[in-house]
């Protein structure tokens, strides 16, 4: 009997590094990905901002693999489309922050969808803005908790349950959770955390992806009256930095706005300490990787640790952004990497890391950082970065730039532009982009001018370019379908505009539907309210001043359609706010 017990414990040690590498191998890591909006490089204690209260995000700085060179695009959407695709934006349907051009393709697949084949639980919490509609909403798209506002920010035209609040849209919100319209309590950063902690408590003992990508402090800057004290006596134009006092020339607005920024940034600060303090608190702060970044440059005016221009730049004030990595169970922190890196790198770092599958037959534009983080060699140290950003498409040569190793070419010149008339960069040697060195580098130049109108050339042409995303009417999954001015094409530039032309495309379904048009304010009445669906038209007369008229058992068959609706009067066409569309049949 003993011969017996001693042989089984003589197997079991042989076989201990064995069930040891395979219940490591079980163990994936958990992931939090936080992400800001409109919080520039200089919004932050350790990048040199003596003004601004960050000390939970400071710690995590000094705690985590910083990655001093990272970079996104110019604005929101496209940054998102990258970092949950590994793709540039253009290649996955996303174009602009509206005007229809922020609806990613459905044919895409997320971190989200990733990591759910893996077996993670997935959830999002406060900013999407890749589509508002089925086929391209979280829960479309990977997410098993998806808690939202929608369009690009909290109280903009698309944001239609709490647009019409006014100054008070981040308070008290109106959000979707899982598809259905909720109302929560509080300061939307505060609600979006509470989901969080909620999410990450239910799925302490299985791996899962918890997306917390806060709205703030985009605008409209509204803060809680506490946040705000903590700086209601600061002069945000003079700043100590690292490099001594940075004086910036600063209107009265523009010292108010960065003092309300700087509220907000505060409360953020809180909240991830928040979800620090529940990771602790469960025992899961080995396993569980936290990454923190923000989505491009500041919107507004205020200390950008010395970089050039702001939001919607493609100078590095407008796209290089914190990026900070911290999984304290694999790999020890406090360390810098000073190689270029993007958003287009994350979906492959979680794929390697979490051991799940990357997209098949589609290009991944970005690379695994864990050799970097491993210290391994790397044979793309001088790959190239493209960035673009005008609205409705790249236009050619304006405002975009292409980074190759320590090199950035910049153009803000005409499509037929000769290389004297774009900007050159040594970024190492010249970090604030003061000095172009174009003339006395004309070869490289031309190099690098080749190189980016090829990557133009490609991405233009991208299929859901070509074919872009469609808003599913009538489907089994949305039903009613509510189409807000965010995901309205047309003419350039649909905001809140009364007489402008605008169209949503669709995929409809067979049926009869029943459409509500709500206006921003009331109609003249004896007008005709007209339904434009290719070649289908129906109108109705309409003999009210009122700001909601329907149709009723309008019958379309299945088709691909521009669906345009307007309302005809007194030479005028009016555009509606919103459009319900419910199938009855």
């Amino acid at each position: 009997m003993r011969l017996k017990v001693n042989s089984v414990l003589f197997i079991l040690i042989l076989m201990a590094p064995i069930i040891g590498c395979f219940a490591q191998e079980k163990a994936r890591p958990n992931v939090i990905l936080i992400i800001t909006d409109d919080q520039g490089y200089g919004d932050f204690g350790f990048t040199g901002n003596s003004q601004i209260k960050t000390p939970v995000i400071d710690n995590l700085a000094k705690q985590s693999i910083r990655f001093n060179q990272f970079y996104v695009s110019p604005v929101c959407a496209p940054t998102r489309a990258s970092l949950m695709t590994g793709r540039y934006s253009l290649r996955t349907g996303i174009r602009d922050t509206y005007n229809g051009g922020a609806i990613m393709s459905p044919n895409e697949t997320t971190i989200a969808e990733m990591l759910k084949q893996a077996d993670y639980k997935t959830g999002i919490f406060g900013k999407w803005h890749l589509g508002d509609n089925y086929p391209s909403r979280p829960q479309d798209q990977g997410f098993d908790e998806s808690l939202i506002h929608l369009a690009g920010g909290m109280g903009q035209v698309g944001d239609i349950t709490n647009y019409f609040k006014g100054d008070r849209s981040y308070f008290d919100p109106v959000l979707w959770h899982n598809g259905t319209t909720e109302p929560y309590k509080g300061y939307c950063s505060d609600v979006f955390t509470d989901g969080a902690v909620e999410f990450i408590e239910k799925n302490k003992n299985t791996p899962f992806f918890c997306y917390l990508s806060f709205n703030a402090p985009h605008t409209p800057l509204q803060v809680p009256d506490s946040y705000y004290k903590m700086y209601a006596d600061t002069d945000p134009s003079e700043v100590y930095d690292k490099e001594g006092t940075s004086t910036l020339k600063m209107t009265k607005k523009d010292k108010e706005d960065a003092r309300r920024i700087y509220a907000m940034v505060s409360n953020i600060d809180d909240n991830i300490g928040k979800i620090l303090e529940k990771v602790n608190a469960l025992g899961i702060a080995e396993n569980t990787v936290i990454i923190f970044m923000t989505d491009n440059g500041p919107q507004q005016l205020r200390y950008t640790a010395g970089m050039r221009d702001r939001k919607g730049s493609v100078y590095r004030g407008g796209v290089r952004v914190p990026f900070l990595f911290s999984y304290p169970g694999l790999f020890n922190g406090n360390k810098d990497i000073e190689i270029n890196t993007a958003h287009i790198d994350v979906l492959p770092t979680l794929a390697e890391l979490c051991d799940a599958d990357l997209p098949k037959e589609v290009k991944i534009d970005g690379k695994s950082l864990l050799p970097l983080v491993k210290d391994e060699k790397i044979d793309w140290e001088d790959r190239l970065l493209f960035f673009y950003w005008t609205r409705r498409y790249p236009e050619l040569y304006n405002n975009v730039a292409l980074q190759k190793g320590t090199y950035k070419l910049v153009g803000h010149t005409d499509y037929d532009a000769t290389i004297g008339q774009f900007e050159l960069f040594n970024t190492n040697m010249d970090p604030y982009e003061q000095r172009n060195i174009v003339l006395e580098n004309g070869g490289l130049a031309n190099e690098l001018k080749q190189e980016l109108h090829t990557i133009y050339k490609e991405l233009i042409v991208s299929k859901n370019l070509q074919e872009p995303p469609l808003i599913s009417i009538g489907s089994n999954f949305e039903n009613p379908t509510i189409l807000n001015r965010n995901d309205a094409d047309g003419q350039r530039g649909i905001w809140d505009q009364e007489e402008i032309y605008g169209k949503w495309n669709v995929k409809i379904t067979e049926g009869r539907y029943n459409f509500t048009f709500k206006f921003i304010k009331p109609v003249e009445a004896s007008g005709r309210m007209i339904l434009e669906t290719n070649a289908i038209v129906n109108q109705t007369k309409n003999e009210l001043s009122t700001d909601i008229i329907e149709m009723k058992n309008v019958s379309l068959p299945n088709m691909d359609a521009s669906l345009i609706p307007f309302y005809a009067v007194n030479n005028k066409r009016i555009l509606p706010f919103w459009v319900e569309v419910e199938r009855v049949e």
